[in-house]
C-alpha cells in the first residue's frame, strides 16, 4: 500500500446538517477538525461555524500546510 503523500480533507456528516471537515497531514501529525451545524439553532459553542466556512477554512489549511510539504 502507497501513503498519501498529500494532505486529505474528509467531510464528516453523521448528521445530517452537522459534522465535521478533518484535515489529515501525511507525515502523522495530529489531524485538525473544523466543526459545523448549518441550523444555527443547534450551534452549542461560539466556534461552530457553518458548512461553508468550516470547508473553506479547512482549504485553506490544507493549501497553506501542503506547500510546506517537501516536494518529491
Amino acid at each position: 500500500m502507497i501513503a498519501s503523500k498529500n494532505i486529505r480533507i474528509i467531510r464528516h456528516e453523521a448528521v445530517p446538517q452537522t459534522g465535521s471537515f478533518e484535515v489529515r497531514f501525511p507525515d502523522g501529525r495530529a489531524s485538525v477538525y473544523f466543526y459545523f451545524d448549518d441550523v444555527p439553532g443547534r450551534r452549542m459553542r461560539p466556534e461552530m461555524l457553518d458548512s461553508t466556512t468550516a470547508g473553506a477554512k479547512a482549504k485553506a489549511l490544507a493549501r497553506a500546510e501542503q506547500e510546506k510539504l517537501p516536494k518529491p
